[in-house]
């Protein structure tokens, strides 16, 4: 599972979400991407699910970018345990996620393998996502879905 080696704090606040993604918005390695639709945190074993969900359906034919890395501990306390007496220890790490952010990137495997491999592994994400591809990001991550450019 995906986390840090070392971190300089244990724990953070949580933050908000807001805003959109700038940096790691447009395909950078590869032809076909699933890109975030709205804010949320993906956890380590949601990204290695999708992992798993994307390399057994194409199955060594083409080569996997992971876009995105949880470095954002989460906090919880054990169950049945008194209010007060301080933040809980950290129990999972998540990736942060805004809107248009490239999760997923592959390369060497036909369109339709592509896309199939990443539905699959959009279900295994708690937010919406959407196919891209470098024809339908010509200007710059365009909003418009990989397909829609060739009709």
């Amino acid at each position: 599972m995906l986390m840090p080696g070392k971190v300089k704090y244990r724990k953070q606040h949580r933050g908000r979400r807001r805003g959109k993604a700038w940096r790691g918005s447009t395909l950078s390695f590869g032809d076909y991407g699933l890109k975030a639709l709205e804010a949320g945190w993906v956890t380590g074993r949601q990204i290695e699910a999708s992992r798993v969900a994307i390399m057994r359906f194409i199955k060594r034919g083409g080569k996997l970018w992971i876009r995105i890395f949880p470095d954002k501990p989460v906090t919880k306390k054990p169950a049945e345990v008194r209010m007060g007496s301080g933040k809980g220890a950290p129990d999972h790490w998540v990736a942060v996620i805004r809107p248009g952010r490239i999760l997923f990137e592959v390369a060497g495997v036909s369109e339709g393998l592509a896309k199939e491999a990443l539905r699959l592994a959009s279900y295994k994400l708690p937010i919406k996502t959407k196919f891209v591809s470098r024809e339908g990001q010509e200007g710059g991550g365009s909003a418009t879905e990989g397909n829609a450019a060739a009709v």
